[in-house]
């Protein structure tokens, strides 16, 4: 039986700071380390690690974050709402790691909320790991506080997430991807019936405010009609794409394709020869790993349509080429990411286990 959908308002507000790539490239590390941790997009959706150990993604232009906090007294967080994982977790005073003593660490000595479970949390990246423990806290929402909520402390984290302005992740895919079997944040929430979807609203410019509104729609930041479509797989947010066109012209999924539509992921990921396809029929060339094209010529370039259950989601030269530093376009698998969430309001239903597009405002 379907759960009923309680309108439970929470906002948390989402800020989108420099990101880790823009940070490195302003130190002229980008080079070095994009050669020392290969971007690897689909690792985290790899079926191995879906019992055991949930791999996640070194994504070094992840930059949207909201606020939570744990613990009693409240210890504040900023943490991505990635809805391609399951775990929350967060830097513990335990960790010793780079990535951990530039961030905010929990002190479970500090709560008096705090129960120990200490069961270990090795979660996986595509270039590295965070490994650490579990325990239980309140964890507070946009103002909503879930008790007795498992979460993970990490004692070691991967050396590029030093230059990541988030602390941690909490996870919005599906229970049974969680590392450790670990239950969602999401998961206690609807247990205690407040709500059972989460629209995401992402917005390109870092002065306008992106939000996640747990249990309700927020007409203000869409427009027309909402197509709700079916999940192929309850496990990330998976739908199947019929296609992907240029100017009518089929150029990647002919005959369709499995998508997941990730705001833990910053771009428009798919197979190798189908980006280089696209990419070519955009007009841009590849340099140095990246695909490159003219600042002048965006005005010209042609949209990029995905075909998704009967409609078409279209996408402007101007959302999918990045000008932070040269003027580039997506790059290396089928992961629908905030370049395609920015243009598309986003809804993640539990209760009928379906992701819901309408146009952003």
């Amino acid at each position: 039986q379907a759960l009923v959908l309680v309108l439970v308002w929470i906002f948390p507000t989402i800020t989108k700071g420099k990101s880790a790539r823009e940070l490195l490239e302003e130190q002229g590390l980008w080079e070095e380390y994009r050669h020392k941790y290969p971007y690897n997009p689909m690792a985290k959706f790899d079926q191995r690690f879906v019992v055991a150990n949930e791999p996640m993604t070194n994504d070094a232009d992840l930059s949207y974050y909201g606020v939570i906090s744990i613990g009693t007294p409240p210890q504040s967080f900023r943490v991505i709402f990635d809805t391609g994982s399951s775990n929350l977790w967060v830097p513990s005073i335990y960790c010793s790691s780079t990535a951990c003593m530039n961030h905010d660490r929990y002190n479970p000595g500090k709560s008096s909320t705090y129960k120990y479970n200490g069961s270990p949390l090795d979660i996986r990246y595509g270039t590295g790991s965070m490994t650490g423990f579990l325990a239980y806290d309140t964890v507070t929402v946009g103002g909503l506080p879930v008790t007795n909520q498992i979460f993970g402390c990490s004692t070691t984290e991967a050396a590029f997430m030093q230059y990541m302005r988030a602390d941690g992740i909490l996870g919005l895919a599906y229970p049974r991807l969680s590392a450790s079997g670990a239950t969602p944040v999401f998961d206690n929430m609807m247990k205690e019936g407040k709500f059972n979807s989460v629209p995401a609203f992402l917005h390109s410019n870092s002065q306008q405010g992106s939000v996640v509104t747990f249990g309700g729609i927020n007409p203000n930041h869409y427009y027309g009609p909402i197509t709700w479509i079916p999940l192929s797989n309850e496990l990330y947010w998976q739908i199947t794409v019929d296609s992907v066109t240029v100017n009518g012209q089929v150029v990647a999924c002919n005959g369709g394709c499995q998508a997941i539509v990730d705001t833990g992921t910053s771009l428009i990921v798919g197979p190798q020869s189908s980006i280089s396809n696209i990419n070519s029929r955009l007009g841009a060339s590849s340099q140095n790993g990246d695909y490159v094209v003219n600042c002048n010529n965006i005005g010209q370039m042609p949209n990029l349509v995905f075909h998704i259950h009967g409609q078409q989601f279209t996408l402007p030269a101007s959302a999918y080429v990045s000008q932070y530093y040269g003027c580039r376009t997506g790059d290396s698998l089928w992961i629908l990411g905030d370049v395609f969430i920015r243009q598309y309001y986003s809804i993640f239903n539990r209760a009928q286990n379906m992701v819901g597009l309408a146009k952003a405002r």
